[in-house]
């Protein structure tokens, strides 16, 4: 995937060289068939831990305040970590592998390391000690609920020391993204899941309140992953020395590409946030209905949005540093046909299976009907905007890899002005259902808005043979629709069978509506060399 680094005699990158492959369109889909595998094991281990959670937990107050308490050291690993951090750091670090030699390469990476822990160290401690300003500023509807508002602060208390452990680990993991190793970066998450599932199945019994467990699983889950990537990245000879360095002219150019892209670089998850806010004042279960439905969409989100977007970034940022502009275009052409293909038939699934999915998944213990129809009501908000959550990360992408963090940041203002306004209309007819589907009409207009600036400013230019790309893709979803339909039984039957029929059918009409799209797909001529050869 990178450019092969000239090693020095003595340097440790002289025996771990980085090829570039021939054929471009083919190694993005490995890349990206690699990074999505990884990534499919972090995520069906997420839902067994939600399983075990829902099985364990259900719905209840205790769970809205833990989830609080992993969400806000959560978004900010997920906007300061890999948003802002990763997206400044990728393309600089990708320079700095193309135009600079070895040696200047490993002292960036023992400098941003340096000064990375000693940020994000400040920052945790007086996180640790502000934990209720935090809790008030997050989820202001607990403040006259006295037990969950302790709840949640002790909790996050115990879960904040995370952000650190994982910004490290963001760090560490970009490093071996940029090299082309994106199955270990990808895999690492497995590792909080394992941490909670133990620690709701063998610590929250043990404790006075159970569901602290699942905070000290958080904690434990971020150092395992951070000790996890150490000797993979001893083995490139990129083990930082931490280092603290203001002044080196890579961590300045880092520096100022993260200010503005603090902001605007994960403009969802902020988005997440301020429904978190206003669904602290909805009745208790709001804050978990939203959350399980929001799990299920970012399954498909993860292990292909995630995963293209952190495949086509180290590639579009040295296309740019090679000043490859037809090349550049070229492989975003390629990550909208990608999208069209995969996201497009996993929306679908998600929209018509939503019930279904839920109640085989979560509907077991104290997760309750009530709880399924509730969730349901809010994925099928999600799973209408789950190619926009994607397409924005593609285009946004696209503009880190030219190091311009200003236009994704202002169209991320818009975005989130546009959210909070949604909020405030469709809260009240339509509960926290309105909150999801705002967080999705906002996604439209980010990826909207993103697209015309990357066309008009002649960034991107489409690749011919679109019309009859999209009309296959268009007839073999109209195919998958109608198998899906035919074979899935009203969500009354799903909720009447037990977890064997429940998993058995899923599982069966899944293969169905697999076979029947790409089938279709076959049939109505479309070849892999269609969406291989433009990159």
């Amino acid at each position: 995937m990178g450019r092969v680094v000239k090693a020095s005699k003595n340097h440790p990158l002289n025996q771990e060289e980085v090829s570039l492959d021939k054929k471009p369109g083919k190694s993005l889909w490995k890349s990206t068939g690699i990074a999505g595998s990884m990534t499919t094991i972090s995520r069906v281990l997420g839902f067994i831990r939600d399983i075990v959670i829902a099985r364990f937990f259900g719905a209840t107050a205790g769970v809205d305040a833990f989830i609080v308490a992993f969400k806000i050291p959560n978004f900010l690993r997920r906007l300061f970590a890999e948003g802002a951090f990763s997206h400044a750091f990728v393309p600089v670090l990708s320079e700095y592998q193309t135009k600079h030699s070895p040696d200047e390469l490993k002292g960036l990476i023992d400098r941003v390391a340096g000064n990375l822990a000693l940020i994000v160290g400040l920052v945790t401690v007086l996180s640790i000690l502000a934990a209720p300003l935090l809790i008030m500023v997050f989820a202001p509807g607990f403040i006259g609920e006295t037990e969950k508002f302790d709840l949640a602060t002790q909790m996050l208390r115990i879960t904040f020391p995370y952000i650190l452990l994982i910004s490290l680990t963001a760090f560490m993991g970009a490093i071996l993204n940029t090299f082309g190793r994106f199955a270990i970066p990808a895999l690492t998450p497995c590792l909080l899941n394992i941490a909670l599932i133990l620690a709701a199945v063998f610590l929250a019994p043990q404790m006075s309140k159970p569901i602290t467990a699942l905070a000290w699983g958080v904690f434990a889950g971020g150092v395992l992953q951070l000790i996890f990537q150490f000797p993979f990245l001893q083995r490139l000879g990129l083990m930082p020395r931490w280092r603290v360095d203001w002044q080196h002219p890579g961590v300045k150019k880092i520096m100022s590409l993260m200010v503005p892209a603090l902001f605007g670089v994960s403009v969802a998850q902020i988005n997440l946030l301020v429904d978190t806010i206003f669904a602290s004042f909805l009745p208790a279960g709001s804050i978990s209905w939203l959350y399980y439905s929001d799990r299920l969409m970012e399954f498909p989100l993860g292990v292909f949005g995630v995963a293209l977007a952190t495949v086509i970034l180290p590639h579009l940022s040295r296309q740019h540093a090679k000043e490859e502009g037809a090349g550049f275009s070229n492989t975003i052409d390629w990550a909208m046909r990608s999208i069209c293909l995969i996201a497009l038939p996993a929306a679908i699934g998600l929209f018509i299976l939503a019930g279904p999915l839920l109640t085989t998944l979560f509907q077991y213990g104290a997760f309750n009907t009530h709880d399924v129809i509730m969730s349901t009501r809010s994925l099928l908000a999600y799973a209408f905007g789950l190619q926009a959550f994607i397409l924005v990360k593609v285009f946004a992408s696209s503009f880190y890899a030219k190091q311009d963090i200003k236009t994704p940041v202002k169209v991320a203002v818009l975005a989130l002005v546009s959210n909070i306004v949604f909020n405030a209309i469709l809260i009240v007819p339509l509960a926290h259902a309105g909150l999801a589907l705002a967080t999705t009409l906002s996604a439209f207009i980010n990826a909207g808005v993103l697209f015309y600036l990357l066309r008009r400013r002649q960034i991107y230019k489409a690749c011919a043979g679109w019309g009859m790309y999209a009309l296959r893709i268009i007839i073999a979803n109209l195919c998958m629709i109608a198998a899906i339909w035919f074979a899935s039984p009203g969500l009354e039957q799903w909720l009447a069978w037990g977890w064997q029929l429940r998993f058995l059918n899923l599982g069966g009409i899944l293969c169905l509506a697999v076979i029947i799209y790409f089938a279709s797909l076959y049939l109505l001529g479309l070849r892999f060399k269609h969406i291989t050869h433009k990159t």
